[in-house]
């Protein structure tokens, strides 16, 4: 846990979270609400907005049905290297997915197996393609095939650090901004004031249209879209449009200070046609606890712990009982 009012330190342990041989660029650690929404006028971010919303152009292996299929991003840079993603590929590709080309050798020394950390599209059999993006604060869109390299060099997308829009962590605060309002409660714990709570829904929102710009390129790419985000977090609300927030128990608006500020998800922006489904639901999520417990032989609330890591070091995203969700996703056609 962060216990430190200075940039600095924050940003040499920011560097720890970057896996050799990649280097964190600290123009791009941003740690509070504030942060971000500054980080929009970053020549990168600017750059990078401009390739994803502009240039980009998804690898295209032959195929009968694509997905594309949208991940949330992690602490860990590159996302590919974090146990939730390598868990999440490792699913996909026992149920039949192969990846279209090999891993980056950079990557591939950080994993048990190479497949797992390929970035291009993973390809079944049947004629599936699977595209995998992430959802990620500040960069919106991030292709998977672009988490190393993009057109204009160097990938942004593991060179930052940025847990600034997670009120409930404590520590998405910047105490060295002449703009800071949060409070603190402990000492290591921060409550957001008004400039924190409307940074966030500033940059909640440009988020959305950021990966609403991107996908309105694509109209007839994609046979499905699907959105791979735990229930009730931040990458959830990005995607959810006003009339499904309810269901997912997702607010729709947020307080800052006296004002009551619309929350817009990606789903707002896009046509009926186009919406992105999010998965698991919390249907999903219950059944998958109990099938945990039973197998590691422990009462359902004895389970809730190892439920909450993701049996290990990760999310419950990355567990069997729940990738069984995703995968018979994958296998559903749309009409």
């Amino acid at each position: 846990m962060v216990t430190t009012d200075d940039r600095e330190t924050r940003v040499r342990e920011s560097m720890a979270k970057i896996r050799p041989p990649f280097t964190l660029d600290p123009s791009l650690c941003l740690y509070s609400p504030q942060d971000n929404v500054d980080a929009l006028e970053h020549p990168r971010i600017r750059d990078w907005f401009d390739f994803t919303h502009q240039r980009w152009q998804p690898e295209m292996p032959p195929a009968k049905r694509r997905i594309l299929l949208l991940l949330p991003c992690t602490k860990t840079k590159p996302y590919v290297l974090s146990t939730e993603h390598k868990r999440i590929n490792a699913a996909l590709i026992a149920a039949g997915f192969q990846p279209s080309q090999p891993a980056d050798p950079r990557l591939v020394s950080n994993a048990d197996a190479p497949a797992t950390v390929s970035t291009a599209p993973l390809v079944h059999r049947n004629g599936t393609v699977i595209h995998r993006a992430v959802i990620s604060e500040p960069l919106g869109f991030v292709p998977y095939e672009n988490l190393m390299e993009y057109d204009a060099g160097i990938s942004p997308a593991h060179q930052y650090d940025d847990p600034g829009l997670f009120e409930n962590r404590g520590n998405a605060v910047s105490p060295w901004r002449a703009d800071h309002s949060a409070t603190r409660i402990s000492a290591t714990q921060w409550k957001w004031g008004p400039n924190e709570k409307g940074a966030y829904v500033v940059m909640h929102n440009a988020m959305a249209d950021a990966v609403a710009k991107t996908l309105l390129r694509f109209p007839g790419v994609f046979d499905q879209r699907i959105a791979w985000v735990a229930p009730g977090l931040t990458h959830r609300s990005f995607v959810l449009g006003r009339a499904e927030r309810a269901a997912h128990g997702i607010a729709a608006t947020r307080m800052a200070g006296a004002e009551r500020l619309a929350l817009t998800g990606v789903n707002d922006l896009l046509p009926p046609e186009l919406a992105i489904t999010c998965l698991p639901t919390r249907e999903h999520c219950d059944d998958a606890l109990l099938r945990l417990a039973t197998r590691l032989g422990v009462t359902p609330r004895q389970a809730t712990g190892p439920f909450g890591r993701g049996g290990g070091d990760a999310t419950p995203l990355a567990l069997p009982e729940l990738l069984e969700t995703l995968i018979a996703a994958t296998r559903k056609r749309t009409a």
